[in-house]
């Protein structure tokens, strides 16, 4: 992975000066959770190579999917994802199969495991292929499943979307539900986790360490909206996940729990005069919290929401998508400040009601204000790009907000390939030297005089002391920059560690630079990360 020189600090073309850096190892000093650096992988979607590479700290098992599924029967209903389709393809399924080998993946390369939870109504009872809205029941329908024709009632059908051909949309009796579904319960979930704690041990001696109360449950009415038409009020939500968040913390007191993620701001929002004036976020939190007093035991260790960043002055989508244009680029590059910054205020619907949102702080404002003491976590996040450079600057960017936020837990959905940029950029935090080393786990402060241009993030491994810094070239322009030091470091020269543009290919071991106890001056190539060790 690591090769040559790093021709870029003595190369002879022109370069410009950039923003003034500065670190105070002082200053700002907090630990940072190695659970910003997690992953989704619910079918095997991280490459096992990768996973271990990273030693990925914590996976997450959710997603649509995961919202209907039955672990008796090992079989879910993906909704309008896909077609209403329900079951496990299997006539004979291992209860728990696809759950416990999530588990396994995850214990395998020493990770935490994130498991949902349904909360739904109902979950899934079908074993071979089936459908909530058969042809042969409903008939014709806008569109049709290409791929898979279910056996319904001894007869060859299609997979309907759930919208007729005159645009109707479709619903279901209780007793049409009840054809491929269970009634979902507490119950169900006891008798899930003393499965779990019984193959696993509790989450305190190496099982399952959290479990997620449902998946974007405001997005039911959408998604799901077979077995749940309507949009659920935030009553619905607390009231269900608390029933639930009981028995998980009976079935065993060393998990966590972890909930409401849900979808984005209207999620967040909702219709606050349902929640005595309240955003539904500060509501969830509010409840958890007075039902936790009243329990006396914490029912919610996590709070939760997803975010995906939107497009800006209408130049296209960002999230789960290539890197685009220019324009396309630029915003992605820009968006990263949605999550904390107040004076940025994105061209959209949102920053036009609602202002700044300042992602991060304002999540742990409402957690200090109705929860005192819970943890904060971001299970699925997308800034897209995974195939570019763009993208990797982007990713590397997000990992340095999450860890100097003070973020608890992350988990990218879509995680990339081994050989992709962003792939890499979680290798410059997690493995840059091809030997296991890692940027360091105590935050320090770390400034720039323009973090559009070049960004920093900085901390210390508390085991050696080590300073190790990341510095982002968000330009097309090699920069030249300063790094003013603040306090006691191990040494005053840099070892160099870069990924750019000019090789995608590989992490670049270049040469040392020799600094100072106040400083130390580099170029930072063209849209690259750099990572200084100290």
């Amino acid at each position: 992975m690591l090769t040559g020189l790093f021709l870029a600090f003595i190369s002879v073309a022109a370069k410009s000066p950039g923003p003034a850096l500065a670190i105070d190892v002082t200053s700002g000093r907090h630990t940072i959770s190695p659970y910003i650096y997690g992953m989704n992988d619910n079918t095997g979607s991280v490459d096992p190579g990768l996973a271990k590479s990273i030693k990925l700290p914590v996976s997450r098992w959710g997603g649509d999917a995961t919202t209907r599924y039955n672990w008796l029967n090992d079989g879910t209903n993906a909704g309008f994802d896909w077609y209403f389709m329900a079951g496990s393809g299997n006539a004979n399924p291992i209860a728990g199969a696809s759950s416990d080998a999530f588990i396994e993946r995850t214990k395998a390369v020493g990770g935490k495991a994130v498991l949902t939870v349904p909360i739904i109504d109902y979950i899934n009872s079908a074993t071979s292929w089936d459908c909530s809205f058969p042809v042969s029941i409903f008939g014709a329908q806008q569109s049709v499943n290409p791929y898979v024709d279910p056996i319904v009632n001894g007869v060859k059908t299609q997979a309907g979307n759930s919208i007729s051909s005159s645009g109707q949309q479709l619903t279901l009796t209780t007793s049409e539900i009840l054809r491929i579904h269970v009634p979902n319960s507490p119950s169900l979930a006891s008798a899930w986790l003393k499965h779990l704690t019984s193959k696993f041990g509790s989450a305190g001696s190496g099982g399952v360490a959290i479990y997620q109360l449902d998946n974007e449950p405001f997005g039911w009415a959408n998604t799901h909206r077979d077995i749940h038409p309507n949009t659920p009020t935030y009553q619905e939500i607390v009231q269900k996940g608390l029933a639930y968040a009981t028995a998980i913390k009976k079935g065993d007191p060393t998990a966590s729990v972890l909930g409401p993620s849900d979808f984005g701001w209207p999620a967040y929002v909702g219709t606050p005069s349902q929640n005595g004036g309240l955003w539904n976020a500060p509501y969830y939190l509010q409840q958890f919290s007075a039902s936790s007093k009243s329990a006396k035991v914490r029912l919610l260790d996590y709070f939760d929401e997803h975010y995906y960043p939107t497009s800006d002055n209408g130049v296209g989508p960002i999230a789960n998508s290539p890197a685009g244009d220019a324009a396309t680029q630029a915003n992605r590059i820009r968006s990263t400040r949605s999550l904390w910054d107040p004076t940025y205020v994105e061209n959209d619907w949102i920053g036009q009601y609602y202002g700044a949102i300042c992602l991060i702080p304002t999540m742990k404002g409402w957690m200090n204000s109705y929860y005192p003491g819970t943890k904060l976590a971001i299970t699925e996040y997308n800034f897209g790009a995974p195939e570019s450079i763009n993208g990797a600057i982007v990713q590397a960017d997000v990992l340095g907000i999450f860890g100097r936020e003070g973020l608890d837990l992350a988990t990218m959905w879509g995680p990339p390939s081994p050989g992709q940029p962003v792939a890499f950029a979680f290798l410059m935090f997690r493995n840059y030297d091809g030997q296991g080393s890692q940027f360091g786990n105590i935050a320090v402060q770390a400034t720039s005089g323009d973090q559009s241009q070049l960004a920093i993030y900085a901390a210390q491994r508390a085991a050696d002391n080590t300073l190790t810094a990341i510095v982002i070239n968000k330009t097309s322009g090699d920069l030249t920059a300063n790094i003013a030091l603040t306090g006691s470091i191990p040494t005053t020269t840099a070892q160099v560690y870069t990924y750019s543009s000019a090789n995608l290919t590989q992490i670049v071991h270049g040469s040392s630079i020799k600094g100072t106890a106040q400083g130390i001056s580099a170029t930072f190539p063209a849209n690259s990360i750099t990572l200084l060790v100290w």
